[in-house]
C-alpha cells in the first residue's frame, strides 16, 4: 500500500430523472469543490448521472462503456492527481449494468456490477457476478452499491480483501402521496430511515475496514407497478432518507450529512487497512439486519413485478439510448 492516511470526500447530490447533461455539471461542479477541499479520493453515489425511478424518461441516463459520466471522473482524477468512484447504468453486451466505476489519475478504470437490482430497480438493469475488490495504486479498494451493503453476501466476497469500501446508495422512502394510508406505513418509514443511516456502519463492523458512503438526497416522483405481464401502476412520490457518512473500521462515523441537509459533501482523513471485524460472519443469514416483514413482502413483489418490465421493454429500452451515442 502506498498510502494509509489519507484524505476523503462524500459527495451529496440532488438530481432529477433522465436530465443527463444537468445532472452531470451538478455532480462535477460538487466533485470539483470536494477535490479543492484538498480531498485526495472523492466518492460519488450510486446512479450519480440521474436519480431512477420507473418512467420513461429515467432510461435516459442508460450510457455506453465510453461515456460522458465516465469522461468526466477520469478529467477530475487527471486534474486533481485523485482518485474517484461512483456508479452509473452501463450497456454491455445486449443487457444493462449497474456498474461501479473507480478511476485512478494515471487512468486506470477499475469496475464492479451491483449483484442484485433492489425493487424497482429491476425494471432498469440486470445483477452481476464479479467480486468487487480492486488491487489499486491507494490498496485494496472493495466496492459495494447501496442494499449490497446489507446482504451477508457482500461482507463474504470482500472479507480480507480489501483495505478501504467504497458505496454509494440511492435510498428511497415510502410513498408520501398515499395519504388514505400513510399511518398504515408509518412504523415501515421510520425503520427503513434507521436502515439506511445504519448501513455503512454495520457494514464496516463486520468487514473491518473504513466505509465511506456517498448519497442521494431530494425529492422523486414516478411510478410503481404493480402486477406482472401488465403496465398497470400507480403514482409514487417519495423522498430520500439515509446520509453520506464516512465511517472508520470500527463503525465510527468520522463525517456524516444527513439527506435533509441537502446536496454537498462532508471530509475526513481515513486510516486505510483492515482490522479484526467486531462482528463475526455469519454463514446462515441473507441479510444483515433484521428486515420487517413489510420490507421483506415490498422487495419480493417489486423485484418479481419490476424483473418483468425489464424483460418486456426496459432492457431494450435502455440499449436503444445507449446506442444512440447520447453519451458520447
Amino acid at each position: 500500500m502506498s498510502e494509509s492516511l489519507i484524505k476523503v470526500a462524500a459527495v451529496q447530490i440532488e438530481t432529477s430523472p433522465g436530465r443527463l447533461a444537468d445532472n452531470l455539471e451538478h455532480v462535477e461542479r460538487l466533485a470539483e469543490s470536494a477535490f479543492a477541499a484538498g480531498a485526495r479520493l472523492v466518492c460519488l453515489p450510486e446512479f450519480f448521472p440521474g436519480a431512477l425511478i420507473p418512467r420513461d424518461d429515467a432510461y435516459e441516463c442508460v450510457l455506453a462503456p465510453a461515456n460522458v459520466a465516465l469522461a468526466m471522473m477520469e478529467r477530475l482524477a487527471r486534474r486533481h492527481n485523485g482518485y474517484i468512484g461512483g456508479s452509473m447504468l452501463i450497456a454491455r453486451d445486449g443487457d444493462v449494468y449497474n456498474t461501479y466505476h473507480f478511476v485512478q489519475p494515471d487512468g486506470a478504470v477499475f469496475r464492479h456490477d451491483k449483484d442484485l437490482p433492489t425493487m424497482w430497480e429491476n425494471a432498469f438493469y440486470a445483477g452481476g457476478n464479479d467480486d468487487g475488490a480492486f488491487e489499486t495504486d491507494i490498496g485494496k479498494v472493495g466496492a459495494a452499491v447501496c442494499w449490497e451493503l446489507i446482504r451477508w453476501q457482500t461482507v463474504k466476497r470482500l472479507a480480507g480483501r480489501v483495505d478501504i469500501a467504497l458505496t454509494g446508495t440511492h435510498w428511497w422512502s415510502v410513498a408520501e402521496n398515499w395519504r388514505a394510508v400513510r399511518s398504515v406505513f408509518a412504523p415501515m418509514e421510520q425503520y427503513n430511515r434507521y436502515l439506511s443511516e445504519q448501513a455503512p456502519v454495520e457494514f464496516a463492523r463486520r468487514l473491518g475496514v473504513p466505509v465511506v458512503q456517498a448519497a442521494h438526497c431530494g425529492r422523486i416522483a414516478g411510478d410503481l407497478y404493480l402486477l406482472p405481464g401488465t403496465n398497470l401502476r400507480t403514482r409514487y412520490e417519495t423522498r430520500f432518507v439515509g446520509a453520506t457518512q464516512i465511517v472508520n473500521a470500527c463503525g465510527v462515523a468520522l463525517a456524516s450529512r444527513n439527506a435533509a441537509e441537502g446536496p454537498g459533501f462532508i471530509t475526513a482523513d481515513v486510516e486505510i487497512g483492515a482490522i479484526a471485524p467486531l462482528v463475526p460472519q455469519s454463514t446462515d443469514r441473507f441479510w444483515i439486519p433484521e428486515l420487517t416483514v413489510s420490507h421483506k413482502l415490498y422487495w419480493h413483489h417489486q423485484n418479481m413485478v419490476c424483473r418483468d418490465v425489464y424483460r418486456r421493454f426496459g432492457r431494450d429500452r435502455g440499449l436503444r439510448v445507449a446506442s444512440r451515442g447520447r453519451a458520447d
